[in-house]
């Protein structure tokens, strides 16, 4: 069996136990030696980050390969429009290539926890609400499609890895799961 944490990393976090630089860390929040994230999130995006002791299983969840859907909510400038969803679900055209095809659609503003600091907005400021499904990991990625067609991100949460989420947990709080890991036959 391999122990899989189920973390919601803080906004303003690093996805890493150390920083040279001295901003906050996984190590703020976790004593997990032998642990390594599946994946990463950025610094100033909020959400489910997966923390495993088990190499086979960070690969599985990080690996490209995998194929794994992300399911994130974010909030953009603007009010989204039918043509910027169909953009999304086709795919976008970033400066390292295309995107693959996103699942994408417009929902009302999620009942999310406060961020600290708050997003600042101005009252006039129209903005809008996307739940974005991604099978791919490139480095800030969803906010790189969103500004494409036009809606620059204002907050991202990740709220589902594959079939893991983040059931309830507030900023900085975990839980410990146990996941069953297929014997490796060896070839003899």
């Amino acid at each position: 069996m391999a122990k899989l944490v189920v973390f919601n990393k803080p906004f303003q976090v690093l996805s890493q136990f150390t920083d040279e630089q001295g901003r906050a860390t996984l190590a703020n929040y976790l004593e997990l030696p032998g642990f390594r994230a599946a994946g990463r999130l950025d610094y100033d995006s909020e959400g489910l980050l997966l923390l495993t002791d088990e190499g086979r299983l960070q690969q599985q969840i990080a690996n490209p390969r995998s194929k794994t859907w992300k399911t994130y909510l974010v909030q953009l400038d603007g009010e989204i429009d039918n043509a910027a969803l169909e953009a999304l679900r086709r795919g976008v055209e970033l400066n390292d290539g295309m995107t693959r095809p996103a699942k994408a659609r417009r929902i009302d503003a999620p009942d999310l926890w406060p961020r600290h600091p708050p997003i600042r907005q101005r009252n006039q400021d129209s903005i809008s609400w996307l739940e974005l499904k991604i099978a791919e990991g490139r480095n800030r990625q969803v906010r790189r499609m969103t500004a494409a067609v036009g809606h620059p991100t204002l907050r991202l949460v990740r709220i589902a890895v594959g079939h893991w989420s983040l059931d309830g947990l507030l900023p900085g709080e975990h839980r410990l799961e146990q996941v069953h890991m297929p014997v490796r036959r060896r070839a003899s």
